[in-house]
């Protein structure tokens, strides 16, 4: 007989305190979102926002590309993409396709840097409206899957006109519908200190009350744009504690390069979202809020892919006049793509994008990053399916589960926008088309287990 020294009466109040502090660290840290994250959103002024906006967007992105590289070799060669001629023709159809089926992933109707200072009762014209334009989009299926608006900073410069944009459109949109569409968010800028956070959702909670909503149907990003939205007053991380204090409200943290450098004292010629400080910040964003359940964002090219020429009525352009046209679109996608994936790389899927015309070079570089990877990450994820299958069919639990999920993500977000298709995924990964549908590793584990 095995002789042992820890008897179950000795262990177990050890026991007993390890069970509850690993359940409350698994509350803390639930993981990554099994939810599709969008790749991008695109911010607009609120003023210029329509139901119909991204087919409007869509259209104005094949405009650019009929122009500006009207075939798989001359975008190519302006990214600089990497691989073959059938790795570039891939890509290439891969963005048309996109851009025909779901040109934009999350709309944002913008009453902040979008919109400006204007006069109330415009604002609140357009807040009504816009929220009547979201209705409608909902009613028709015109819209991006995520959608919502942007108020303006809770500071005491702009707070009280932020409150009452966010009532006139939380209102309006519930006076239309009945109840907040899934996919509408609700962005707060420039979040500095943890009341701002605290008072967006004590008046979230007010509007659900007061309108008859289900509570916590309401859900918000915070954009950190200063340093002291990571740092407080205290020398203290401060971002974990601004999501906190969204009570599980929000879903997403979006990165301000460009105010963030500002604040930091970089000046205006030296800001871009590949500035040291700024890769300190992703960092300790990433590093606040891992396995929180919070999506992170990264944010714009503030370089717009726009013909440096335009031709007068009646006149045409001269051939030096094209080329630089070209060249000046060309340089521009370039500029955003290099940036796309230099986020994506980074562990950030998602950033902002400006202007339609910086769609196409959006989609190709997070095509180009799934399409280059996919061969090892399928073979890794085919093994880690095997090993934890063998696990469960011996009894032993398959501990590496986080590893599983970072995989599998991978394929989610590739099939969400349009990189790989579900046969495509099936075929270099074993999974059935039902498991990349569940998104949960731990659920095909659970699953295989039951058919076993």
């Amino acid at each position: 007989m095995t002789k042992t020294t820890l008897t179950d009466e000795l262990v177990s109040p050890i026991v007993a305190k390890l069970r509850a502090e690993n359940e409350a660290f698994s509350r803390a840290f639930p993981g990554e979102p099994v939810d599709r994250q969008p790749v991008h959103t695109v911010y607009g002024g609120a003023h210029l926002f329509r139901h119909d906006l991204p087919a409007k967007l869509g259209a104005l992105a094949r405009r650019s590309l009929d122009e500006y590289a009207p075939d798989a070799a001359t975008f190519a060669e302006a990214l600089r993409l990497p691989g073959d001629a059938a790795f570039a023709r891939t890509v290439w159809e891969r963005v048309l396709a996109k851009l025909d089926r779901e040109p934009v992933e999350d709309l944002r109707a913008d009453f902040e840097d979008g919109f400006g200072d204007r006069p109330d009762a415009e604002e609140d014209e357009t807040a009504v409206r816009a929220a009547t334009e979201i209705a409608l989009g909902v009613r028709k299926g015109t819209l991006s899957p995520f959608f919502g608006v942007r108020i303006k900073s809770l500071s005491e410069e702009t707070r009280a006109r932020a409150v009452r944009t966010l009532d006139l459109v939380v209102t309006t949109l519930t006076s239309e519908l009945g109840a907040i569409p899934e996919g509408f968010r609700v962005t707060l800028p420039k979040v500095a200190i943890a009341e701002h956070v605290r008072a967006l959702v004590s008046l979230l909670e007010l509007l659900e009350r007061g309108l008859g909503l289900a509570p916590g149907s309401l859900r918000v990003e915070l954009m950190m744009e200063t340093p002291q939205s990571l740092v407080d007053e205290a020398g203290t991380l401060a971002l974990r504690g601004l999501v906190t204090a969204a009570k599980g409200r929000c879903v997403g943290v979006h990165f301000g390069s460009y105010d963030y450098t500002a604040a930091c004292n970089v000046t205006a010629a030296h800001q871009s979202m590949t500035h040291p400080s700024c890769s300190f910040a992703r960092h300790l964003m990433q590093v606040s809020l891992s396995r929180s359940g919070v999506v992170l964002s990264d944010g714009a090219t503030n370089v717009m892919p726009v013909p440096l020429h335009r031709a007068k009525a009646g006149d045409s352009l001269t051939d030096l006049e094209r080329r630089e046209n070209r060249d000046s679109v060309h340089t521009a996608w370039r500029l955003h793509y290099h940036n796309v994936q230099d986020s994506l790389r980074r562990g950030f899927y998602q950033g902002w994008d400006l202007h339609p015309a910086q769609l196409p070079a959006r989609y190709a570089a997070v095509h180009a990053f799934f399409l280059a990877s996919v061969d090892a990450a399928a073979a890794r994820l085919k093994n880690f399916v095997e090993r934890a299958a063998q696990a469960t069919l011996v009894g032993h639990v398959f501990d590496d589960a986080a590893t599983g999920q970072g995989l599998l993500n991978f394929f989610s977000r590739a099939l969400g926008c349009g990189a790989l298709t579900e046969d495509e995924v099936r075929e270099r990964t074993g999974l059935t088309q039902e498991e990349v549908r569940l998104r949960s590793f731990a659920r095909i584990l659970e699953q295989r287990a039951r058919r076993t």
